[in-house]
């Protein structure tokens, strides 16, 4: 039997799907329901041998339905929407049954570019589980914000304390004498209490996943800053590091490579293009902030940036290093080393001399 490429156009309820040989001849066109069955029944239908190929565009259904197809043995490929709409035959009659054609004709004729990573399953639920736990710590930042800002409408900003922890909160509670204001800042309490459960029901899942991983896991923990977090987030993100052709190119994933303009001989280099994965990308800024330490092996980096261009932009540089670095660690299984950062191990001593200094007082 011919080798078979099947289109799909994807949709909540239903899907229009379009099977090709690879002459090019159409063997079968139809729909079925969006559901585990419903592919199942093409793979009947048309005869569908396991590791066949089948294409989608991007959208909110792609993840489901790949995630269905890989269980049932069929090679997903998920294209970008915006490739599939600028390689349409005729983009100004567009339709279902059209669209699944046009996907499953590219696929053929290999024409696509733009392809989207299909992570296997460990992944898949690695990337849930983070996602969740963000969700819970923005939640926590949100009650801790409207309760600084009850204390700040109230003119009591002195009392903000530190409530990333619950002896903080109870601490203000104690301090604060209006009782009608210690209800209103307990409701903000108890969500911040309750989504702090959440927390760490989810690290206490994250822990178990990451034995999957335990290699890499340890491996990127090696590195000053890099805790389980952004460890387990850098594993989540890259999937497989051998995907990704160079760390220019993870960094560019990352959305930390900075925006370009260049014709003749105009060249202009803008901010980051923060165009990729945003979880990456924050959490790797998050670990380059322990970059300030005067211990920390990226210190002189750092340091000698913000002298020259400030501190923020001191921390996206950091951030992208750190994301270089932490691929190759992934792509050579290679563990932290001081000795290849181009910096020297002290102790080291600078004397500054000063023309001035402000008289003293004794």
């Amino acid at each position: 039997m011919s080798k078979l490429y099947i289109g799909l156009d994807v949709h909540s309820k239903t899907t229009q799907y379009a099977v090709q040989s690879e002459d090019g001849s159409m063997v079968a066109q139809g729909q079925i329901p969006t559901t585990p069955e419903g592919f199942r029944q093409l793979r009947e239908r048309c005869g569908v041998e396991p590791g066949t190929r089948v294409g989608m565009e991007t959208g909110t259904m792609a993840s489901y339905v790949a995630r269905e197809l890989q269980q049932q043995g069929l090679t997903p490929v998920v294209v970008s929407a915006y490739e599939v709409r600028a390689k349409a035959y005729r983009p100004l009659q567009k339709s279902d049954r059209r669209d699944a054609f046009e996907i499953c004709d590219g696929l053929r004729r290999d024409q696509y570019r733009a392809i989207v990573h299909v992570p296997p399953m460990p992944i898949q639920r690695l990337r849930e589980t983070l996602a969740r736990r963000r969700h819970f710590v923005r939640i926590q930042s949100a009650e801790v914000a409207a309760a600084k800002h009850l204390l700040r409408a109230s003119g009591r900003r002195h009392l903000s304390w530190q409530m990333r922890f619950e002896s903080g909160w109870q601490k203000l509670l104690e301090r604060v004498d209006d009782a009608r204001l210690v209800s209103e800042i307990e409701f903000h309490h108890r969500v911040w209490r309750a989504a702090g459960e959440q927390v760490e029901a989810l690290d206490a899942s994250l822990v178990e996943q990451s034995k999957a991983f335990q290699a890499d896991f340890e491996l990127l923990q090696t590195v000053p800053g890099v805790g389980p977090v952004v460890a387990l987030t850098v594993i989540a993100s890259l999937s497989d590091a051998r995907r990704f052709p160079s760390a220019k190119h993870v960094a560019s994933y990352a959305g930390l490579v900075p925006s370009t303009d260049q014709s003749s001989d105009r060249d202009w280099h803008g901010h980051i293009t923060k165009q990729g994965s945003m979880e990456l990308r924050a959490m790797l800024c998050e670990a380059a902030h322990h970059a300030c330490r005067k211990e920390h092996p990226l210190n002189p980096y750092l340091s000698s940036l913000c002298a020259r261009r400030g501190y923020k932009m001191a921390v996206v540089s950091v951030a992208h290093r750190l994301c270089r670095i932490l691929y190759a660690m992934l792509r050579d299984q290679t563990p932290f080393e001081i000795t290849k950062l181009g910096i020297e191990v002290g102790p080291f001593e600078k004397k500054i001399v000063r023309p001035y200094r402000l008289k003293s007082r004794m």
